[in-house]
């Protein structure tokens, strides 16, 4: 076989099969983390319940950091060269696609604040090129220091975990404070922008003798979970934190927007786009369904008695 049949089979290989009149879209997918179903299945199965199906008139052409931004600002412009109708981004690759040339459009599900991240102007018209969701919510801040009040009464000093680089944190340090004043509780600030940082961080917690533990949830947070799980039980200190597999990891608590289904959401954002809507005139979302996760395992660990109530308003208990 020559060369030139030998690039017109491949071709044809990769290539979707497109019935007459129908229109291939290419859509690119960025992301910080290495390749894992997490995210990319609920989106890709959103896709589908519209009509989009990869193989057929959908492309979708991934691109993953492996948690490195290099990495991924070189794959991000190897994707951007294909010339997608698209990005579609995964947490911080966010600020990749905000670096990239052109006016391609971004739909993004993120965990920071877009206007603090200068990415819309507000959620309700964001009056550029990107949309989508924020998992950001400050309404969600004061409600984690209520139920861990609720479980752990007697506690008094809370610590604060958060990374100051996370778009928003500062907004959700005064949201905590604020909550916390309510309930007559101290509070102390560790904040962390890298791993050793964040073990300097719990450190000092140790040695302060926190009660209790707040953790802002980003992507550094997500990354060190097992860390602060282990935190945590080898300390006794109880804690809450803002997504479902930080509970998973052996942290007391999380209250917050259940991230698949947010994911799967953004394919409403993208079918918008794709027949003809601007995403400047697309609001930006919050999350709609939230899910309050108790890690019964760890409380036992600690000695914690889980209050009725908050068993009876908890969606899942790991047991």
């Amino acid at each position: 076989m020559n060369r030139r049949a030998f690039l017109i089979t491949a071709t044809a290989l990769v290539t979707p099969r497109l019935a007459p009149g129908q229109t291939l879209h290419r859509i690119a997918w960025l992301s910080m983390a290495s390749k894992t179903p997490g995210f990319i299945n609920p989106f890709v199965d959103g896709m589908a319940a519209l009509g989009y199906v990869q193989g057929k008139n959908l492309e979708l052409d991934e691109r993953w950091g492996d948690n490195s931004p290099e990495a991924l600002k070189q794959k991000a412009l190897e994707a951007a060269a294909r010339k997608p109708a698209l990005f579609v981004t995964q947490g911080p690759a966010l600020h990749v696609a905000r670096e990239l040339p052109g006016s391609t459009p971004v739909v993004f599900g993120n965990s920071g604040d877009p206007l603090d991240a200068g990415v819309a102007q507000t959620l309700a018209r964001p009056g550029g090129r990107f949309t989508g969701i924020t998992f950001l919510s400050y309404e969600l801040v004061g409600k984690r220091v209520e139920l861990l009040h609720e479980v752990a009464p007697k506690a008094k000093r809370l610590a604060v975990v958060s990374n100051p680089q996370h778009h928003g944190d500062a907004k959700e340090l005064i949201a905590t404070r604020k909550a916390a004043a309510g309930l007559g509780l101290e509070v102390s600030h560790h904040p962390a922008t890298n791993a050793p940082e964040l073990e300097r961080a719990l450190a000092a917690i140790a040695a302060a003798r926190a009660e209790a533990l707040i953790v802002h949830p980003d992507a550094l947070m997500v990354q060190q979970r097992a860390a602060i799980g282990r935190f945590s039980l080898e300390h006794r200190i109880p804690g809450i934190s803002g997504w479902a597999t930080i509970a998973e990891s052996g942290t007391l608590l999380t209250y917050g927007p259940v991230l698949q289904e947010s994911y799967r959401r953004l394919a409403y954002f993208v079918d918008r786009i794709l027949r003809g809507a601007k995403p400047a005139d697309l609001p930006i979302e919050l999350p709609t369904t939230v899910e309050l996760v108790v890690n019964l395992k760890t409380a036992q660990a600690l000695g914690i008695t889980i209050p009725p109530g908050v068993l009876l308003r908890a969606d899942r208990v790991i047991v």
